[in-house]
């Protein structure tokens, strides 16, 4: 069986995320305590396994997607890096289709190779600050937003971008404040350099300290500021040891979200369910 490793939101290697990503030739997932301990054998953010649909109208792949320690609902990186393993090795291509947890998301390959993804944007809800997440996190937040059911996560905006860049979280305080993790955020200082916000994405809850770039985390990035800076086409800058660029684009309830991806591993998994 298969198994590749590709860095998403990058086009270089070894930057973006990696993500596992596994084709199951079969038209079922493999026994879910399976997956799990190949996620965490494979030790990264998440490692995604999909199988092909047969004559489902509304997709042509079914998704699924495990960090080392659970599965989660809803993953940007790891949907990219899937659907370029898909285009790449011929196995699709064009418009791909994807049934998950989170509904039915699609994959598209654009001229220049970049591949977008549409997914829901993530409803907004502003909340107040749980007590010790200024602590925890290394910093004073000025705003704070439940992003909803489908990421679980608190969208945290701290005074500019080198507070952000400067965190240095306390993760098992992190892993108590949220069901699922904490994106600290900021407007870009100089927006002529490419991106117009920065963000780090912390998950200690599910299994990942901090994520290199968090696709999901855009759909509530992408909607936060396109309000505040009056525009729904931006580029966010995830500032991990990594790095790397998620170009955004707000369509009503959906978000639009593009990326590179390169494939840096390709090999044979042996242990086999």
């Amino acid at each position: 069986m298969r198994i590749r490793i590709v860095d998403a939101f990058t086009d270089r290697p070894f930057g973006g995320n990696p993500a596992g990503v596994l084709l199951v030739g079969s038209d079922e997932f493999p026994p879910e305590a399976w997956m799990q301990q190949v996620a965490a054998e494979m030790n990264l953010s998440e490692t995604a396994f999909a199988h092909p649909l047969t004559g489902a109208p509304d997709a042509g792949w079914a998704l699924r997607w495990f960090t080392p320690v659970t599965e989660v609902g809803l993953c940007g990186h790891a949907t990219l890096a899937t659907a370029h393993v898909l285009r790449t090795t011929g196995a699709d291509g064009g418009t791909i289709r994807f049934r998950t947890r989170a509904g039915v998301l699609s994959a598209e390959t654009g001229g220049d190779g970049t591949i977008t993804l549409d997914f829901p944007a993530a409803p907004l809800t502003p909340t107040t600050a749980p007590d010790g997440l200024a602590t925890a996190l290394g910093a004073q937040p000025l705003r704070v937003l439940d992003t909803g059911p489908d990421c679980g996560d608190l969208l945290v905006e701290v005074a500019d971008e080198a507070t952000v860049r400067a965190l240095t979280p306390d993760f098992a305080a992190l892993a108590r404040l949220s069901e699922r993790g904490i994106i600290a955020t900021a407007a870009a200082d100089d927006r002529s350099r490419g991106y117009d916000f920065v963000s780090r994405g912390f998950f200690p809850a599910v299994g990942i300290d901090e994520d290199p770039v968090t696709g999901s985390a855009h759909t509530a990035l992408a909607p936060f500021w396109s309000a505040r800076l009056g525009s729904d086409v931006l580029t966010g800058l995830q500032a991990s040891a990594r790095s790397g660029l998620v170009a955004t684009r707000l369509l009503g309830d959906r978000v639009l979200l593009t990326g590179s991806a390169v494939t840096v591993v390709d090999g044979e998994l042996h242990a086999v369910p």
